[in-house]
């Protein structure tokens, strides 16, 4: 306690400026922000932000440069390890400040797992609480579980403060670099987690400071403004910006392997497809060959290169390599093809089937690993193409370098499970060149069957819009500024529908 006059090293949080509060000190948008904002096409109003300016929020929001041990929230959360003795600077502040009584009381806890957040008294501490939280060990073949463990440390974080009826918490920089994780990446999943919590169940907390570092500081001041803008230019000039993976509804990682489908009625077939539907049941049997009954798999494999293997034989063979396909893809670390933002999920089409975005002048094809490039593309459609979807492919701009050889397309083609060819309803190909309409007849007539009838050809977004709505399509803001210079700018009035 300090002495009777003495001033105070604890920070009181009422006198820290709000996230809202900092725009009227800041300047207004740098010199590369009003780049951004001039690359917006006005028609880009129409595409809503997943996270759209929100002043109660963003009032509940505080950045805070210093040592969270000093912060008086109601509670302040510590970064430790598996048995709660790590030592970092975060956890060395929290128990100096804390005093002896905090270790013995960490005992009693017998360790804590990955992602999970335990709670203890503050002690010497002017917050009433410490949150005690392990993040993951960060290793790039492990990044979804990574990923998911540190949403659970910020979730539980949130999740124990609103059981406890606590009025603020104060969050610090989890999983630090003892741990490997890296931090821009890191910061991405504190923020929307934070953000859905406060959007969802944050009612009763009153503030959330962020506590950094002199070298944390910059990444989170620079991507607060994607989660939290604080007026509608940040949020128009943050769109761009906002990674392809947002999480689901909570901000949680979606795992599309790991989710479960429950029938509504067991045991009974929605359709009259009992074939397709037994087909299904014995698959989910195994994956191994004993569980397949197959026979000998070399002798199948001389039988196929002689011409003697039937029909399903040959189906049963594509299936398998196309399996080893999708298990290369899942434990290969393709975060440099991911960042390229050249294939991403957005909303749906007009008929509610999912749309998927091909964005041709993202695809460096002479400076990408292209073997990694077809594992990235399976990875990303394998659980869309279950269901019927549609594809949309962006050809503004594109070079002679962002141009996909034939042969590439064509061991794809032959790659891919039958359910990507049987589901996919409609290819638009968005500013097409003469060169490439032509390209693509050649391809479609002569190289695969089943697709030439699909592609349909769109000179402007406004044919486009006939297809899908604006605001269920993520589309980039160059191909934007193309149309509108070649076509005119998208009044919403003149679209029409399906």
């Amino acid at each position: 306690m300090d002495p009777l006059g003495a001033r105070s090293q604890f920070v009181d949080i009422q006198t820290l400026p709000t996230w809202q509060q900092q725009l009227a000190e800041e300047t207004p948008l740098d010199q590369d922000q009003n780049q951004g904002l001039q690359d917006q096409d006005r028609s880009l109003q129409d595409f809503p932000s997943p996270f759209p300016f929100r002043p109660d929020i963003n009032r509940k929001i505080v950045l805070f440069r210093g040592d969270v041990a000093l912060l008086n929230c109601t509670a302040v959360l510590n970064t430790s390890n598996e048995s709660l003795n790590d030592k970092n600077p975060v956890s060395d502040s929290v128990h100096l400040q804390a005093g002896p009584e905090l270790r013995d009381e960490l005992l009693k806890l017998k360790g804590c797992r990955t992602g999970e957040a335990k709670l203890t008294k503050g002690f010497n501490l002017a917050a009433r609480f410490i949150v005690h939280t392990v993040g993951p060990k960060y290793k790039a073949k492990y990044r979804t579980a990574a990923e998911s463990s540190l949403f659970s440390c910020y979730r539980n974080t949130m999740q124990l403060a609103t059981e406890q009826s606590m009025a603020s918490v104060g969050l610090c920089v989890v999983s630090t670099a003892k741990r490997g994780y890296p931090l821009e990446d890191a910061t991405h999943i504190a923020f929307r987690t934070v953000r859905r919590f406060l959007e969802n169940h944050g009612n009763s907390l009153e503030a959330v400071v962020f506590a950094v570092s002199d070298t944390e500081e910059p990444v989170y001041r620079k991507l607060l403004l994607l989660y939290f803008p604080r007026s509608e230019e940040e949020e128009k000039v943050s769109l761009p910006r906002i990674p392809a993976d947002i999480g689901n509804t909570e901000g949680e990682p979606v795992v599309p392997e790991r989710q479960i489908r429950i029938a509504e009625k067991p045991g009974t077939l929605e359709d009259d497809s009992e074939e397709e539907s037994l087909k299904s049941d014995l698959g989910q049997v195994g994956n191994h060959a004993f569980a397949r009954m197959e026979g000998d798999v070399d002798k199948q494999r001389k039988q196929i290169l002689q011409g003697q293997m039937s029909e399903a034989a040959i189906l049963k063979q594509h299936q398998r390599n196309y399996g080893r396909w999708l298990c290369r893809a899942r434990a290969e670390d393709l975060s440099d093809v991911a960042a390229l933002k050249a294939l991403y999920q957005t909303g749906v089409d007009m008929c509610g089937r999912t749309v998927m975005v091909l964005v041709g002048r993202n695809i460096p094809v002479t400076l990408i690993d292209i073997e990694k490039a077809l594992l990235y593309f399976i990875h990303v459609m394998d659980h869309i193409t279950v269901k019927e979807y549609v594809m949309v492919y962006f050809h503004t701009l594109t070079g002679e370098h962002n141009h996909l050889d034939s042969d590439f397309l064509k061991n794809l083609y032959d790659i891919v499970d039958a359910k990507f060819k049987k589901n996919l309803k409609a290819f638009y190909f968005v500013h097409p060149t003469f060169r490439s309409k032509v390209s693509t007849w050649f391809f479609t007539t002569f190289s695969v069957s089943g697709l030439k009838d699909k592609v349909r050809y769109l000179d402007s977004l406004q044919q486009l819009f006939t297809c899908m709505r604006p605001e269920q399509i993520d589309i980039p803001p160059f191909v934007l500024d193309y149309d509108a210079r070649v076509n005119g700018p998208y009044h919403r009035s003149q679209s029409s529908s399906l």
